[in-house]
């Protein structure tokens, strides 16, 4: 049977809060797991209006409704408004994900830092994000991080060394069709290889779990909190009705990564692309 794990992005105060427990309640509803990328530490979203220059992520905002989604207060945070911390204003959810058997994995510090200013950052003011990140599911879990999935699906090389000393057991912070092995650190990729809602809409979505049974190896599809928590709850509902019907067998990206054969695996460097939908390169 083909298999589909969820990657659960929490990028908000907003996701944490609201967001997450519509997507708690709907797997509920299916009896399902997910794995869930957490964001720890401030929510600096309003920082996001310095990047309207740019054409591509300008139609992203307008085409997906952003103002509409994220609401007022969240296009402010980290300008106008303070900027809230993100999971750690939230041990006792954090927690209970784990509790209710779901995987938790660190998706960011400062995610808004990583997603529009990577390139800028040195690789002391990286190691620091990602001890910030650890320290803090940690704290709250009170064991180390096993997974880390990037802001954006944005790395580099520097980033990527720097990954890899942290042992993770696996990483997801690519767009590739397959898994593979990274050159630069020696760790396994497991990359969302299907589109989100904001890239390709709802149909868009199901038409690739439609062509991803077409195809071998498995299919990993990136949520969010923000989006199928909220405004997009019955169709994350439908989507998850659809990939059920159509035979998928939904695990978490820990499961997964921990069943790949690592000798049948390539080994390749990081590649970066543009993928429809998104305003940013991404690792690919």
């Amino acid at each position: 049977m083909p298999e589909l794990a969820l990657k659960v992005d929490i990028d908000t105060y907003q996701g944490m809060r609201d967001g997450l427990p519509g997507i708690v309640n709907v797997l509920e509803t299916f009896g399902l797991n997910a794995s869930f990328f957490v964001s720890f530490g401030p929510d600096r979203s309003g920082l996001a209006v310095l990047q309207l220059i740019r054409p591509r992520f300008l139609m992203k905002m307008i085409r997906t409704n952003a103002p509409g989604m994220y609401g007022i207060k969240t296009a402010l945070y980290g300008t106008l408004l303070k900027a809230p911390m993100i999971g750690t204003s939230f041990p006792h959810a954090v927690r209970d994900l784990a509790e209710k058997g779901h995987e938790v994995a660190c998706h960011a510090w400062d995610h808004r830092l990583w997603q529009d200013w990577l390139s800028l950052m040195t690789k002391k003011s990286m190691d620091a994000w990602f001890g910030k990140m650890s320290d803090a599911y940690k704290d709250i879990l009170g064991y180390q991080p096993a997974a880390f999935g990037a802001p954006g699906w944005r790395m580099d090389k520097r980033a990527l060394e720097i990954a890899g000393a942290y042992g993770f057991s696996y990483l997801s912070c690519t767009r590739a069709e397959k898994a593979f092995i990274y050159e630069e650190n020696d760790v396994i990729e497991v990359p969302s290889n299907l589109p989100c809602i904001e890239e390709q809409g709802v149909k868009g979505v199901i038409h690739a779990l439609e062509k991803g049974i077409e195809s071998p190896g498995p299919k990993v599809l990136p949520v969010h909190a923000e989006v199928e928590g909220t405004v997009y709850k019955q169709a994350f509902r439908d989507i998850l009705e659809g990939a059920l019907d159509l035979g998928y067998e939904i695990h978490t990206l820990e499961h997964i990564a921990m069943n790949l054969d690592r000798k049948s695996l390539p080994v390749r460097p990081l590649r970066l692309g543009l993928v429809p939908g998104r305003a940013f390169t991404c690792s690919v």
